[in-house]
């Protein structure tokens, strides 16, 4: 347990530092033309440099953290920097005209290729690819690669209140990480504590309505905590784990995870925690 506490502690160090370096070192420039600033749900101005940053600190991080085998530090780098760029490409070049993952599809299948199309055919990519390096076997592939890029999509369906997204990472991740530090397992320790200590080090700037994920930070943050999963998990586990997945992708095409959320007492104290108070009718 001591090992794996030590390098869980040694991953979210580097992960929230390295985080907090890049969104200095990214914010420190005037965003002149707005290229990266978008208005939030007040209709205020906000930058979405929190993502980029959260991106190169958890990559750097992985790239660093004590402990990781040489094919799982790999697999981080792929899922968390591949779905971060995809994501970053959605967020300066997408467009509202479709919308949600049948939306795209649909597109798509009518020969439109939506940014959305690309990052999610491009997302899927880069998970089945991760999951290649630490799966036994086709089956285990496609299972965890499918987890990996269903976690990265369901993250961004949850960045549309400030913290949000952070909140159910931390929520998530969290039991993942107090998982592999009670069996002792560094490596796992290490994988899990990245990104979340990346996302716990930005969780300010976001609760503050100063800055926001976008789809690069969300996918990212989702990619890296499937591919935690993924490798804490047994098979059953995982199978549990996908079908919570693909269900909560399908619900939100017909429903909007906000006014659930705002319709149930615990969630709404939990999402409004650290936000500033809603806008008087």
């Amino acid at each position: 347990m001591a090992r794996g506490l030590l390098y869980a502690l040694a991953g979210a160090a580097l992960g929230a530092a390295a985080a907090r370096a890049a969104y200095t070192a990214f914010t420190r420039e005037k965003d002149t033309g707005g290229r990266w600033t978008r208005k939030n749900h007040r209709g205020e101005p906000i930058t979405l440099l929190e993502g980029p940053a959260f991106v190169a600190g958890s990559t750097v991080a992985a790239a660093l953290a004590p402990g990781l085998p040489a094919r799982v530090r790999l697999a981080a780098l792929l899922a968390g920097a591949g779905s971060g760029a995809l994501g970053a490409y959605d967020d300066l070049y997408g467009t509202t005209k479709s919308k949600g993952f049948k939306g795209h599809l649909t597109a798509l299948a009518r020969g439109e290729v939506t940014s959305g199309a690309v990052k999610i055919l491009g997302i899927g990519a880069t998970g089945l690819t991760a999951a290649a390096l630490v799966s036994r076997g086709p089956v285990d592939t496609v299972v965890n690669g499918a987890t990996i890029a269903g976690a990265a999509n369901l993250a961004n369906l949850f960045d549309l209140r400030p913290g949000r997204a952070i909140k159910v990472g931390l929520l998530t991740g969290g039991p993942l990480l107090v998982a592999a530090v009670v069996r002792d397992s560094p490596a796992t320790a290490a994988l899990a504590a990245v990104p979340l200590g990346a996302a716990a080090a930005l969780l300010p700037e976001d609760l503050g309505e100063r800055a926001m994920l976008g789809d690069a930070g969300a996918n990212a943050l989702g990619a890296l905590l499937g591919l935690a999963a993924v490798t804490t998990l047994g098979r059953p586990g995982r199978l549990a784990l996908l079908g919570t997945v693909a269900a909560l992708t399908a619900a939100s095409e017909k429903i909007s995870f906000t006014k659930v959320i705002a319709g149930n007492q615990v969630l709404n104290q939990l999402d409004m925690l650290g936000r500033r108070p809603a806008d008087p009718v």
